[in-house]
Parts: C-alpha cells; structure tokens; sequence
C-alpha cells in the first residue's frame, strides 16, 4: 500500500460505457465516474477495464485521455462491442437503464501487471454489476486477493444481480456503500424481520463482518457506520439536472478525503457536497475543477 499521502491511488474496477440520454451521449460506468471523480480531486485513478476494437471505444479511451485518466489497464476486445447504456429519466428524476448484454467489460481478463498494479493500491473500487458476466468475475475474485482495502459499490440493476452475487461479495469487503432502497433490499434478501435502516445496518456488520458502510439517501443526506459508530451529513437543497452518477461522484469525494487523512465527518460532509454538485450538472462526469466543487459547497453552506 502506498504511504505518501501526496501520492495515493485507487484502483477502479468494471464497467465503462456510454449513457445514451434524450440529450446524447456520454461517458460512464459506475466505476469509471469514481475514476473520473477521483482524479478531478487529486487522487491518482486506474481504471481496470475492456473496451470493443470500435469507434465508441476509441471515443472513451479519447475521453479518459482527455481528462488524464490512464488508460494503460482499459483491454481491447475483438470480437465483443463497446458497451452502451440507454437511460430514460423518469418521475421524481429517477433513472431508467437499458443495460446491452454481452459487451466487452463483461470479457475482462485477469493480467499479470494486474498484481504490482494492486498491491501498490491505497483502495480498489468495485461493483456488482461489472461481474454479471463469469469471466470478469473470476477476475474480480483474483484481484480481490491482492488488494488491502476493498470497497464495494453496490449499485444493482435489474435483471443483473442476484442475493447469491451480492452475498458472494460482501464479506471480501472492508467498505460497503449502498443507497437506501438498497440497503432494504438487503433484508429483504437476508433477513426480513430487519424493518429500520439501523436493523439493517446492524444485520449487515454482523452478517457479513464488513468494516464500514456508507448509505446514501439523496435529499436526505448521508450516512457512514462502523459496528458501534454513526455519522450523519445533511444534504443541501440544489436545483436537480439529473441524478445519473451521483452516488459515485459521493464515493470519490469521500474516499479523496478519507485517504488522505481526513476525519470521517469532513469526508462525509464533503461527499454529500458532491453529489449534490454533480445533481446540479448533467451527466456523470460534468467538466469541472477541484475549485468550482469548493465554491459550490461553501455557497451550500452559505445559504444554510
């Protein structure tokens, strides 16, 4: 693990694609917008992942370039497409998604520069829905062991999920970050008799022995458990563009103040800062820098 706070680096792991939304396309993946995120606040990103031998895959490989994402782990597949995302936004914002299946990310291949990649990780991101597939699975769980600080972003699409997946991958987690409908979802599936969101947090650190949870709540705030402590942020009233990637922009900023040697407070508290930036702007990954994302947050603030 690397010990200079200046130089921390996070591996990201999954699925990138294209969102093709009413207003076009753009750039995404849940793992690659944490990418994306991190790199905007100073944290070095990796992103692990496989691309079709097709112009939307030169695109994206143009596009993290452009926004000096290393593209030195993004594989190239012959015979499967770039993967696309068709996104229809609903009532309430919410988000619909058309997720294509086969695609390339779902061909990763475990590689043998993967294990100094890892090892020489300050935290490896990953999902449950870049494993759908059994080949970028077994990756996964081959990555899993060589990495020290594991975080699981669950972030479930139907139909491309299963209780018997998720279960399969939390207890190799030490931190877990789910939405409120998720986290519900997670009685539902292991214990039902859990009814408030502290029934179900509980049951989770006793069930699966993960370290840390983050739950996201959208208007609500945030909140981040350990198995006996509880911080919780408030989130800031901001006019909604759309809600696509905003619980990733929430996890890099929270991971971007905790690995550099923030208190959980200020990482929470800046997290929520985040995805209410991001909800303001649309699409995953807006242009932005550091110091508009602070500007943002003390107006926030500010304003009350």
């Amino acid at each position: 693990m690397n010990s200079n706070l200046d130089n921390k680096v996070v591996v990201c792991f999954g699925e990138i694609l294209w969102d093709v939304l009413p207003s076009g396309k753009t750039a995404g993946g849940a793992p690659m917008n944490v990418a994306y995120h991190l790199q905007k606040l100073g944290i070095a990103s990796k992103m692990v992942s496989r691309v079709g031998d097709d112009v939307p895959g030169k695109n994206l490989l143009k596009f993290l370039e452009g926004n000096d994402l290393s593209t030195q782990f993004i594989q190239l597949d012959k015979t499967k497409d770039t993967s696309e995302v068709h996104a229809v936004i609903g009532e309430n914002d919410e988000v619909a998604y058309d997720i294509i299946y086969p695609v390339a990310w779902d061909y990763i291949q475990w590689l043998p520069e993967h294990e100094d990649l890892l090892k020489n990780a300050d935290a490896f991101v990953f999902g449950s829905l870049g494993v759908r597939n059994t080949v970028s699975k077994e990756t996964l769980h081959k990555m899993l062991e060589y990495t020290d600080y594991r975080v699981f972003d669950i972030n479930l699409r139907a139909p491309h999920f299963s209780a018997a997946l998720i279960a399969g991958l939390l207890p190799k987690s030490h931190l877990v970050k789910l939405n409120a409908n998720e986290l519900m979802m997670m009685a539902e599936w292991f214990d039902p008799s859990c009814t408030t969101e502290s029934a179900c947090v509980k049951m989770m650190f006793e069930r699966f022995k993960i370290q840390e949870l983050l739950v996201t709540k959208g208007s609500k705030g945030a909140s981040y458990y350990t198995a006996d402590k509880q911080y919780d942020a408030a989130a800031h009233p901001v006019k909604v563009k759309d809600t696509i990637g905003s619980g990733d922009s929430f996890l890099a900023a929270f991971l971007a103040v905790k690995l550099t040697g923030g208190s959980v407070e200020d990482a929470l508290k800046y997290a929520v800062g985040m995805g209410g930036f991001i909800t303001s702007k649309s699409g995953a990954c807006p242009a932005y820098e550091k110091g508009d994302l602070d500007l943002f947050i003390a107006s926030q603030e500010r304003a009350g």
